[in-house]
C-alpha cells in the first residue's frame, strides 16, 4: 500500500510540474487560463484568484490546465476575450505553450539529479579522480539463475564477509574476492552481506560455466565494485545534474523510439517495459534503497514523461505541436473535425499500448 501511495505522489507531482509549465508560459504570453486543477473527477474545492479557478478534485491521478481557446469550437462568437484565446496567438507562442510542459519535466529531472548529487550518490571508487567516501565492496550485478541469484543476492548488497571452511578473506576488494571465489570453487562459501542496514548470511556453492567463455572458472555469478558516496557542492551538483539529464534524455529517447519501432512491426519485447503496475514495485524498491535512489528514479520517470509527451502522436503535446506547425505552414487552421478524429485515433492507440503493457505487468506478478 505504501508503494502505491508513493507512486501516486511521484506521478502526480511530475504531472503537476508538467501542467505548471503550460500554465505559467500561457499566463506570460497573455493567454487566459480558466482553471488549474489538481487531480481529476468531481470537484472537491475551488478557489478563484484573478481569472483562474484553482481546484482540487476527487481522483488522485494527475492534474490539468484548462486554457481558453485550445478548442476554437467551444468559443462563442460574442465572446469579447477572443484576443486572449490560445488559437488567436502566433504559432510560435502556441508552440512555446505546448513545449513548456516537456521543458518543465526536463528541468525537474535536472533539479532532482542535482539534489541527489548534493545529498550523495553511489559511485565507484576505482573510477575518476573525485573523493569517494565510505567505499565498500558492493554487488553491482547478479546473473540470472546463477548460484548468487538462487541464494537471493541482489545488486546493491554490501559484502561484509566472505569465507570458506577454516579460512576467511581479510581484504574486501573486488579483485581479492574474485580470486577467493575462484580458488575455493570446490567448497561452499559463506557470504555475509548488508541490505537496508541489516546483516544477513547465506551459503553459496560456486559452479563452473557460470561466466560465458570461462567454462573452467568457478564463480557464483556476481560482479562487484568498491562503491562509496560521491557528494558534491551546489555548483558542481548542478553541472553534474545537467550532464546526467542531457545524457539520459538522449538514452530515453532512443529507447522509446526503438520500442515504438518494434511495436509497429510487432516485434516489441514487452518484458523490458514497465507500465503503472510494474512502476509501483520499482518505486517501492527505489524507496527501500534510500532518498537518493528515489530522487534518481523520479528524475528518470520525469524524463520519460517529457520524451513521451513530445512524440508526434495525436492527443499528446507533440501531436498538438505538429498540428500547430502544419497550420503555420499552410497559413490556415486545420478543420476541428479533422483534429478531433485524429486525436481520438491517437488516444485509442495510447490506450491500447497501455493495456498491453499493463497486461504484461500483471503476468509478471502472477508467474
Amino acid at each position: 500500500m505504501s508503494s502505491i501511495l508513493l507512486f501516486i505522489a511521484v506521478l502526480v507531482g511530475l504531472i503537476v510540474v508538467h501542467e505548471f509549465g503550460h500554465f505559467i508560459v500561457a499566463k506570460r504570453a497573455g493567454i487566459r487560463v480558466d482553471e488549474f486543477g489538481l487531480f481529476f473527477g468531481p470537484r472537491l474545492f475551488k478557489k478563484r484568484l484573478g481569472e483562474t479557478d484553482y481546484t482540487i478534485n476527487l481522483w488522485p491521478i494527475g492534474g490539468f490546465v484548462r486554457i481558453f481557446g485550445e478548442n476554437p469550437d467551444e468559443i462563442e462568437d460574442a465572446d469579447t476575450d477572443r484576443s486572449r484565446a490560445f488559437f488567436s496567438k502566433p504559432w510560435y507562442v502556441q508552440a512555446a505553450v505546448l513545449v513548456a510542459g516537456v521543458s518543465f519535466n526536463v528541468l525537474a529531472a535536472w533539479f532532482l539529479f542535482s539534489a541527489a548529487f548534493m545529498i550523495g550518490v553511489p559511485a565507484n571508487a576505482t573510477e575518476g579522480q573525485r573523493v569517494i567516501e565510505n567505499a565498500r565492496l558492493t554487488i553491482a550485478s547478479v546473473l540470472p539463475d546463477s548460484p548468487a541469484s538462487l541464494a537471493s543476492l541482489r545488486p546493491g548488497d554490501v559484502i561484509v564477509g566472505l569465507s570458506a571452511p577454516e579460512i576467511a578473506l581479510s581484504e574486501l576488494t573486488p579483485e581479492a574476492a574474485a580470486s577467493f571465489i575462484r580458488d575455493h570453487g570446490s567448497r561452499s562459501l559463506t557470504i555475509a552481506y548488508e541490505r537496508s542496514s541489516v546483516v544477513h548470511t547465506v551459503s553459496v556453492m560456486p559452479e563452473q560455466s557460470v561466466i560465458e567463455g570461462e567454462a573452467e572458472r568457478a564463480a557464483i555469478g556476481i560482479s562487484m565494485g568498491l562503491i562509496g558516496t560521491l557528494k558534491l557542492p551546489l555548483h558542481l551538483a548542478l553541472v553534474e545534474g545537467f550532464t546526467r539529464t542531457i545524457a539520459l534524455t538522449g538514452a530515453v529517447a532512443v529507447g522509446i523510439l526503438a520500442f515504438l519501432g518494434d511495436a509497429l512491426t510487432l516485434q516489441a519485447d514487452f518484458s523490458q517495459v514497465a507500465g503503472p503496475v510494474g512502476i509501483v514495485s520499482l518505486v517501492g524498491d527505489a524507496a527501500e534503497l534510500g532518498v537518493v535512489s528515489l530522487l534518481t528514479f523520479a528524475a528518470i520517470i520525469s524524463l520519460h514523461l517529457a520524451v513521451i509527451n513530445l512524440l508526434p502522436i495525436p492527443a499528446l503535446d507533440g501531436g498538438r505541436l505538429l498540428f500547430v506547425l502544419v497550420e503555420a505552414i499552410k497559413g490556415s487552421p486545420i478543420r476541428p473535425s479533422v483534429t478531433a478524429t485524429v486525436n481520438a485515433a491517437g488516444f485509442a492507440l495510447l490506450i491500447l499500448l497501455m493495456v498491453a503493457v499493463t497486461y504484461n505487468d500483471i503476468l509478471r506478478l502472477i508467474l
